[in-house]
């Protein structure tokens, strides 16, 4: 090889890796704008591993204040950068049990894939909002 070719041969693999690198740091998805409906626990795995921020409303159909919650968990949604899923506690009960939801609603908060905050109770949009903002990135 001659040196114009070594330098060519470097160049193109540092393009290769620059490009590699760009695509692991953009490979966080956006969020969509409707919460997710969750309906396994795999699926539950996969949202809070995908996305950086995650808001999960954790109801029941039967519930009062879960009904009142529901449009601030829609305008959450549309809203902010956060995924936002929804767990029906009664078809779901070992992902409630897993995270301590002993009374419906509970909102619980992950940040890079851990639990950051959690919620028992209705609070207005602010409140969720500004735990939303608090954790992203």
């Amino acid at each position: 090889m001659t040196d114009a070719e070594d330098i060519e041969a470097i160049k193109h693999r540092k393009k290769e890796q620059l490009m590699q690198q760009e695509d692991s740091e953009t490979s966080q998805q956006d969020a969509p704008n409707d919460p997710i409906h969750v309906e396994s626990s795999d699926e539950f795995n996969s949202i809070v591993e995908d996305y950086d921020v995650v808001f999960v409303d954790f109801y029941a159909d039967w519930c009062g204040p879960c009904k009142m919650l529901e449009p601030i968990v829609e305008d959450l949604a549309e809203e902010t950068d956060a995924a936002v899923a929804k767990v029906d506690v009664d078809a779901h009960q070992q992902l409630a049990s897993q995270f301590q939801v002993r009374g419906v609603p509970t909102t619980v908060l992950f940040a890079g894939g851990e639990v950051a905050e959690q919620v028992v109770g209705v609070r207005d949009k602010s409140h969720y909002a500004s735990l939303i903002e608090r954790h992203a990135v």
